[in-house]
């Protein structure tokens, strides 16, 4: 079994534990674990965000973190977690540096839809220009 970067057993983790999800979600992302965050990822998921278009299954999803993302390094600080169980609402900001050394921060919102215990569906929202 795989172990994030906030050091849970990712394949435990479901919509009863909405804030542990979130943030192993975001201590993979930032630690660029990235065997980790597809553990968290359903096979069949979706992730939108500015800029983009939809990036359709966990391989799309994976390959934009590869190659496609302009993140060097960076956190992402979470205030707030919601949940109704199936769903879940975040908030918070994220600072980072991007590939070409610009330093960048920035307030984000995600929304998540929970299957099989996974992540099928991420919406990124920013209150910036899309990175």
């Amino acid at each position: 079994m795989s172990q994030g970067e906030a050091g849970m057993n990712i394949r435990t983790l479901d919509h009863e534990d909405p804030e542990g999800l979130v943030k192993g979600l975001f201590g993979c992302i930032d630690g660029r674990d990235w065997a980790g965050l597809s553990e968290f990822l359903h096979d069949e998921a979706i992730y939108e965000r500015p800029g983009y278009d939809p990036f359709v299954g966990k391989p799309a999803i994976l390959d934009f973190y590869l190659t496609k993302r302009i993140i060097s390094l960076g956190q992402h600080r979470v205030e707030r977690v919601l949940s109704d169980g199936a769903n879940i609402a975040c908030w918070g900001s994220f600072s980072g540096v991007a590939k070409n050394g610009r330093d960048l921060s920035m307030r984000f919102a995600d929304v998540y839809r929970i299957r099989e215990g996974r992540i099928d569906l991420r919406r990124t929202f920013f209150d910036s220009p899309a990175i």
